[in-house]
């Protein structure tokens, strides 16, 4: 029994000790003091699960204890570090593919509760109403408490056409709110909407920022400047982030060459990264608004803080998520991985907006509104589909309004007068 307690002792140290190096946290310089304790809590783990193999109940798989210590160290230490087994890091990297079966939600553990990060559009979750900081209770009538991220993901995940039942709580609703929603194919397109709206003001709605992201953007950019484009909207509401890196090109697009984009800081040397613009040729002749809100997250904060703090957009909406942390996956030998927060991104002005978020310059709260307006009625069509029906020769029509969108379109209009405006007093 003591040589088989001081194999699996060994083992876990070896295990710790792959951890360690493979994470690359473990510095050269740390104290002898520091190392005796981190042994004698590894012997005092050993003897724990030497301790259960030997007298619980049931057989128990070495493993299984492994991986479910593993779970709760990575998980005890913020909502966004986990232990991936083997099965979910291949279902991660499937989704990270861009289609899946799901409810398309981003999530994330705020204040002990499991809580959205945004819906992404076109989703059955965003045509049912789900919004941003909506707390997830109960997924199918099971309490989220104490929940993982993980488990929460695989809950809600599944196959296209089942129904899954979420119990909502929502600040100002009064009471819980029931949701039905059945899973769909959940295909990530990065960029939703690429038009000229009006008076050659252009729109970009883009969903979240993935590998082909850049390229996307690349061609819609050269689509509306083709159509003599004079101001541009980004909309980033509801987009969750995404890849760091591609953010960053994302921000490069519109900065001259040298301006800071985000820098990040942790506590290994390595990951002290600063990102600058590099790009010669970048878009710079036009006014840009971004929008943003609560379901602004990670990669769209930095691109909107980035712009905002070089002075190169405003920001128009409401104040952001908050998700102000780097995660790096370390894929393991038996082919699990750690998820593990290894820095912070800081913004140009030098501000973290790690559970903070970004308030916007001009704050316009989300909530459509709807006009009325009366149209006249076609009689002769009226009477062929009705011919006993009372002629009404107007109607009643009711037209919704993005009131963000709506004041970006007012504010590019008044900025590109103004630079019009100051052009022709400059002439000689």
């Amino acid at each position: 029994m003591r040589i088989k307690r001081i194999g699996l002792w060994l083992l876990v140290c070896g295990i710790f000790l792959g951890l360690s190096l493979g994470i690359g946290m473990c510095a050269k310089d740390k104290s002898v003091n520091q190392k005796e304790k981190l042994y004698e809590s590894l012997e005092l783990f050993a003897d724990t699960v030497s301790i259960i193999n030997g007298g619980f109940v049931d057989e128990v798989d070495s493993k299984d204890l492994i991986y479910g210590a593993l779970k709760g160290m990575l998980s005890s230490l913020d909502p966004y570090s986990q232990f991936l087994d083997p099965d979910t890091y291949k279902e991660m990297k499937v989704t990270t593919g861009g289609e899946f079966g799901g409810l398309g939600i981003e999530i994330s553990i705020r204040d002990n509760l499991l809580t959205v990060i945004s819906p992404i559009a076109g989703t059955p979750a965003y045509r049912i109403g789900i919004k941003a900081y909506d707390r997830i209770l109960k997924i199918d009538d099971e309490s989220t408490k104490d929940i993982t991220l993980i488990e929460a993901v695989k809950k809600m995940r599944g196959k296209p056409g089942e129904p899954v039942k979420l119990t909502i709580l929502r600040e100002g609703a009064g009471r819980l709110l029931e949701f039905n929603i059945v899973r769909d194919i959940i295909k990530i397109e990065s960029i939703k909407e690429a038009e000229i709206i009006e008076d050659k003001i252009g729109y970009i709605q883009i969903a979240e920022f993935q590998e082909h992201t850049k390229r996307d953007l690349d061609k819609a950019l050269k689509k509306l400047e083709a159509q003599g484009m004079k101001g541009l909207i980004i909309d980033l509401r509801n987009n969750p982030g995404g890849l760091l890196t591609v953010a960053v090109e994302i921000a490069d697009f519109f900065l001259p060459e040298g301006k800071l984009i985000v820098s990040t800081k942790g506590r290994n040397l390595a990951q002290n990264l600063v990102f600058k613009s590099h790009k010669t040729s970048a878009h710079l002749d036009y006014p840009i608004v971004i929008l943003i809100n609560e379901g602004s997250a990670s990669g769209s904060e930095i691109v909107a803080g980035a712009l905002r703090d070089n002075k190169r957009a405003l920001l128009l909406g409401t104040k952001t998520f908050g998700k102000g942390s780097v995660q790096t996956i370390i894929p393991l030998s038996d082919g699990s991985a750690v998820r593990l927060t290894t820095s912070k991104y800081y913004l140009p002005c030098g501000e973290s907006i790690h559970e903070e978020g970004i308030v916007p310059d001009i704050e316009v709260d989300e909530e459509e509104y709807v006009a009325k307006k009366q149209e006249k009625v076609d009689v002769f069509e009226q009477i062929e589909k009705e011919p006993q029906a009372e002629i009404d020769l107007e109607k009643e029509q009711q037209e919704k309004y993005d009131i963000q969108l709506e004041r970006a379109i007012d504010l590019i209009k008044g900025i590109v007068a103004y630079q019009d405006l100051t052009s022709v007093q400059k002439l000689p």
